[in-house]
């Protein structure tokens, strides 16, 4: 199995499972794609498909799991990349693409044909196992999966991720979790039982998240952003103990023990990594947890303002108003509507 971080397997929860739960990540069903040479599928903006796979998300990840064969992916301003089997492809922003067998080509289904499909599948007019193509030799097997999550009013996973996030996974690994774990997909979808959606949905957060710690693993020890500061020791800790205890009346001094650094030698880091200083990531997170609470729950305004630490209600409204963009009682709002 892969490992996260050292310094998070201490805490009851650690900060990427932390944020996985508040992104509200919540996983759609799969389709499988059998496509003979020559084949493609071009696959629109996010934003034009969700109201038909995940209406309620508030922003949808792709993905594709290759199982046999090769291909090329396109997305607008990024230059055409190779796939073959063992890859998975995660489209995290919701950017337009292309899967191709040959760079260029013009594919068999495009936006609107696509959008169809989608239409169909979502009513059920489709078998699991789509067959596409021209019906020459070669071709690709692939698995896609569709995840919705939050955005709004702060994501730090998705804002660290890449246009294009593409890892690689061994069958040969006796520790190969995400192997086992898109087997018992399929062989799920293929036999249908009662309770299967709501068992491929999980497996469906289940796939990312491994594929997540896959690429925290292959990050360049350069590289900056938020996965990147769970790795680095000193802040990961400080990133950590934020998650644990977001009530707590958190100072740059208490936060530089916790990361045994000098208190400017820690912002320093911090914010070189995150991309946030210690303060604005601790204010940004708890209106995160305090917008999922506004949203699920029936708490009063001020007691959720207490759950993140915040003593009065006009102080907590103040600031997630100036964060958020609107008031707590304007987004609950906004929420209940599926605004």
């Amino acid at each position: 199995m892969s490992e996260l971080p050292v310094l998070c397997q201490d805490s009851a929860t650690d900060p990427l499972t932390d944020a996985l739960r508040m992104v509200k990540l919540t996983g759609a069903v799969f389709h499988l794609v059998d496509a003979s040479t020559p084949w493609g599928v071009e696959i629109p903006r996010a934003q034009d498909y969700s109201p038909i796979i995940l209406p309620r998300a508030q922003h949808v990840i792709s993905y594709h799991i290759i199982l046999k064969g090769a291909g090329w992916i396109e997305i607008p301003g990024v230059a055409s990349t190779w796939f073959e089997a063992g890859d998975i492809l995660v489209l995290a922003h919701g950017d337009p693409y292309a899967l191709l067998s040959a760079p260029g080509q013009t594919p068999e289904f495009d936006r609107t044909a696509t959008i169809a499909f989608f239409r169909d599948w979502m009513a059920g007019k489709v078998p699991f196992v789509m067959r596409e193509g021209g019906g020459g030799p070669g071709g690709a097997e692939y698995m896609c999966g569709f995840l919705g999550c939050d955005m709004r009013p702060f994501n730090p996973l998705l804002s660290t991720l890449p246009r294009l996030l593409r890892v690689n996974w061994s069958r040969n690994d006796q520790r190969d979790l995400l192997g086992r774990l898109i087997d018992l997909t399929l062989t799920d979808a293929r036999l249908p039982r009662l309770g299967g959606e709501s068992i491929r949905m999980r497996l469906s957060e289940l796939i990312f998240v491994e594929v997540i710690r896959l690429f925290v693993q292959s990050l360049p020890a350069h590289e900056t952003g938020w996965l990147s500061g769970l790795r680095d020791p000193a802040i990961g800790k400080v990133l950590a103990v934020i998650h644990e205890a977001p009530a707590h009346h958190w100072t740059l001094a208490a936060l530089a023990k916790e990361a045994a650094m000098s208190r400017s030698a820690m912002v320093a880091r911090f914010t070189h990594l995150i991309g946030h200083s210690p303060m604005q990531y601790l204010t940004l997170w708890r209106m995160q947890i305090a917008a999922r609470l506004l949203a699920d729950s029936s708490m009063k305004v001020a007691s959720v303002g207490h759950e993140i630490g915040y003593e009065s209600e006009a102080a907590f409204s103040r600031v997630f108003k100036k964060t958020v963009g609107v008031s707590p009682a304007r987004w609950r709002a906004n929420a209940i509507a599926g605004i």
